[in-house]
């Protein structure tokens, strides 16, 4: 099959643009997971996309690509573009057309019959190698239609009259479909409601813009289906860790998303190990909506349960929770570290032991999430105690660590 710049699955390039993206330092030769030729291919692809953000270097090892995107001065998600891909059959876009030719107003209604002799009628009949399309497709086609929202479907005596919806009046929309579609999930879907319009967003900059997580749209899009369902998923995971793809079925139970650094992570209880993790959606792929589920509502109970004593993302494997406890020294003049601990305490408690010593407790399902925030008031902590025994040890270790870099010669 010769080189189509549409593609039929979009995972085939999802994984390239993630690397392109966020490393941008492998070769050609470095891709060694498919032919270089499907790298080739896939390049192109993403040239024709994003070809004014595309750039690439020579290095000792080879040419590398790489999408060089400042998220800050661009007021639309350029990735927004590579999700406009998709490919489609001869019969699909024939038909698309014709039929929204037939039923040109809201105030035609036909039924799948009389569309099917207008076809053969009007449009069929002037080719001379016409196409064929027998009735059951036509009316596959009108159901899906109508699932999608772009018709509406009648009875009228034994049969079913199809016509247009009415379209929507977008004008008064324009700025919040803009801002939504950059920094909500699935923004993709009010960036294709903006190409119905002349509006063009020259109003919205944003900071803290993840354009990546546009990447992550078909994926969360399937999660949001299972979860306004109840459903379980069938999905593959890409271990970060290089232990291959796994694919298994969960039941999805939240969307989080980390203010840090942007990412989005699926919240679900796992059928396999019968315990609630997190996945990034970044490695989630080919998700398939599967069963429905009667013990959602007791599951979702649990989760809500655990989100109390969640301090980012992460959960431990046997979904064990931890104590965390430590007391730090504060002067008469430094009341706003106290603050600061009432204000950044999430799922924690802090309480006065004297006039100059604070304690901070915590009961969490990952230690190690909390070390960088505790880092913070090195310098102050008088002492600390974990349950997790080996995340203290380290802890104490680097303070240590540090202490002889610099030479403080002191350790805690």
């Amino acid at each position: 099959m010769g080189y189509s710049e549409l593609i039929k699955n979009f995972e085939r390039i999802r994984g390239y643009l993630q690397e392109f993206y966020i490393y941008g330092f492998k070769t050609r030769e470095a891709y060694d997971k498919k032919s270089g030729r499907s790298y080739d291919n896939e390049r192109r692809r993403i040239e024709s996309y994003l070809g004014d953000y595309v750039m690439s270097r020579r290095t000792k090892n080879g040419k590398t690509v790489f999408l060089s995107i400042d998220s800050r001065n661009i007021c639309q998600n350029p990735f927004y573009q590579s999700l406009k891909s998709k490919s489609f059959t001869d019969n699909d876009i024939t038909f698309h057309f014709i039929i929204f030719d037939i039923l040109y107003s809201k105030e035609v209604s036909l039924s799948t019959n009389a569309i099917m002799e207008k076809m053969d009628a009007v449009y069929f009949s002037k080719f001379s190698s016409p196409t064929i399309l027998d009735i059951s497709t036509v009316r596959k086609k009108l159901k899906e239609y109508v699932e999608l929202g772009l018709m509406a479907a009648e009875p009228c005596g034994r049969q079913i009259l199809y016509h247009r919806n009415a379209e929507m009046d977008l004008f008064c929309w324009e700025d919040a479909i803009a801002f939504f579609s950059e920094v909500g999930g699935c923004g993709v879907i009010g960036n294709f409601l903006l190409d119905q319009t002349t509006y063009r967003n020259s109003v919205f900059f944003f900071k803290h813009h993840y354009i990546n997580r546009a990447l992550d749209s078909e994926v969360l899009c399937n999660i949001f289906l299972a979860l306004s369902e109840k459903r379980e998923i069938i999905m593959t995971y890409a271990s970060r860790r290089g232990n291959g793809d796994n694919r298994f079925s969960v039941v999805p139970l939240k969307i989080f998303v980390s203010v840090q650094n942007g990412r989005q992570y699926l919240f679900a209880y796992q059928l396999h190990s019968r315990q609630i993790r997190s996945y990034r959606l970044d490695c989630i792929h080919d998700v398939i909506c599967g069963e429905i589920r009667e013990d959602f509502a007791g599951l979702a109970e649990r989760f809500a349960k655990m989100r109390k004593h969640l301090w980012g993302v992460s959960l431990s494997k046997n979904n064990r929770m931890e104590h965390v406890e430590f007391t730090i020294r504060i002067t008469e003049k430094e009341s706003y570290i106290y603050y600061r601990l009432e204000r950044e305490k999430r799922c924690g408690t802090v309480e006065w032991l004297d006039q100059h010593t604070c304690k901070f407790s915590a009961d969490v399902y990952d230690t190690s999430e909390m070390v960088p925030w505790i880092r913070t008031f090195i310098g102050r902590i008088a002492s600390l105690r974990f349950s997790n025994r080996t995340i203290e040890n380290q802890l104490k270790q680097d303070i240590e660590d540090m202490y002889q870099l610099y030479q403080i010669g002191e350790d805690i």
